[in-house]
C-alpha cells in the first residue's frame, strides 16, 4: 500500500540478484499464493512499508465472484514475463553501460527527478552494490562505468545520482553511440 521493496533472489553459492523494485499498488508473491505456496523470490522492506495481504480462498472467491480480478493479476504477470524477457535480452545482447543507463533512465522516469544544483537528480538513492546486483556486474565494473559516463552523470558517495546530460541520456539508453 505505500513504500518500496526490493526483490531478489540469491544463488546457491550465495550471489544475490536484484530482481526490480516494486512500489505503491504493485502485487507481489501471487505465484506463491496461486500456485505451490513457495514464492520465487525474496521480498525486502527497502523504506517503511505497509502491506495488505490475502489468504488464498479469499482470493480465490474474490476471483469467482469478479474475475476482473483475475484479469488484472494476468495483466501483471503479463507485463513482468515482459520485462524479464527485456532482462535477458539486456543481459545476453546489450553492453553493460546501456543497462546502466537505462536503470538510470528508468528510476528517473518512474520514481522521479529533483532539480539540484542546476541538474537533473533522481530522488532514489543507488549503491554500487544495488545496482550492480540489478545489472548482473560487479561492484568494480559498476563504478567503471559511471567512470566513463562522468560527462552526463555524476554519482556520489551514498548512492546520489545527477543526470548532467538528459538529452545524451536518452540517447544512450535508445542504444546510440555517444561522442
Amino acid at each position: 500500500m505505500s513504500g518500496s521493496l526490493r526483490v531478489a533472489k540469491t544463488a546457491a553459492a550465495g550471489k544475490e540478484t536484484i530482481l526490480g523494485t516494486l512500489f505503491q499498488g504493485d502485487i507481489f508473491a501471487a505465484p506463491a499464493l496461486l500456485g505451490n505456496g513457495i514464492a520465487p523470490a525474496t521480498v525486502t522492506a527497502e523504506t517503511e512499508v505497509q502491506v495488505l495481504t490475502t489468504e488464498r480462498e479469499f482470493l480465490l472467491a474474490a476471483i469467482r465472484e469478479n474475475p476482473e480480478i483475475a484479469l488484472r493479476i494476468l495483466a501483471v504477470f503479463n507485463q513482468r514475463l515482459q520485462q524479464l524477457h527485456e532482462t535477458v535480452h539486456g543481459l545476453v545482447s546489450e553492453r553493460a553501460i546501456v543497462r546502466l543507463v537505462r536503470f538510470i533512465h528508468y528510476f528517473a522516469v518512474e520514481q522521479g527527478t529533483k532539480i539540484a544544483d542546476n541538474s537533473v537528480c533522481l530522488e532514489k538513492r543507488f549503491p554500487y552494490y544495488q545496482i550492480a546486483r540489478s545489472l548482473g556486474i560487479t561492484d568494480e565494473e559498476c563504478v567503471r562505468l559511471f567512470k566513463k559516463l562522468k560527462p552526463f552523470i555524476s554519482y556520489s558517495l551514498g548512492g546520489k545520482i545527477m543526470v548532467l546530460d538528459w538529452e545524451n541520456l536518452e540517447d544512450l539508453a535508445s542504444g546510440e553511440e555517444i561522442d
